[in-house]
């Protein structure tokens, strides 16, 4: 057994906790403001679009599943995203749904043009939208677009083994969003 002298054990505790302290006077400050409920922040803030956890509904699945040809999609993932997966005309078809209670189309274009995908302009029940694909991915598309109140949203359909065009499938999905949340 190895002895150490005790001042060394008590300095080294000592160090830990003056580190401590320092790291927890740090850490604290006010801040300034009121407390708002949770998805009210947003200017213009309207119940109709924003129900909280219940996004991934938007658009049925059997809708989903139609909109990409699949026989049927299965849930998957269920949170800042929603994702399905699903038999397509040539195999696997993944969907991806996102919504930004205070998202906004430049900031898509600017992270997507960023990644380096094409991004166009286009609109999806009058509306401005974004349809973007990923560099030498023809099996994949995005379309995002404003929501009926705040936000955006945007959906993503890749074909893993082929298939009709991702980009009508995405913006498909798109029009079911807007109808169903206006």
């Amino acid at each position: 057994m190895t002895r150490r002298p005790a001042g060394l054990r008590v300095g080294a505790g000592m160090a830990a906790l003056a580190l401590g302290a320092s790291v927890l006077a740090g850490c604290t400050r006010s801040i300034e403001g009121r407390a708002v409920q949770e998805g009210a922040g947003g200017s213009g803030y309207t119940e109709e679009f924003t129900r909280l956890l219940t996004e991934c509904d938007a658009v049925a699945d059997p809708q989903i599943a139609e909109a990409v040809g699949a026989s049927a999609v299965y849930r998957g993932f269920f949170g800042a995203v929603c994702r399905w997966e699903g038999d397509g005309p040539g195999g696997v078809v993944k969907v991806t749904f996102n919504w930004f209670e205070t998202g906004s189309l430049d900031h898509e274009r600017s992270a997507a043009e960023h990644l380096g995908y094409a991004v166009e302009n286009t609109t999806v029940e009058g509306r401005r939208a974004l349809q973007m694909r990923r560099p030498g991915d023809a099996s994949s598309c995005g379309v995002s677009s404003g929501a009926s109140t705040t936000g955006i949203f945007g959906w993503w359909v890749q074909y893993q083994g082929g298939g009709p065009d991702p980009c009508e499938a995405a913006a498909t999905l798109a029009r079911l969003t807007l109808n169903l949340s206006s």
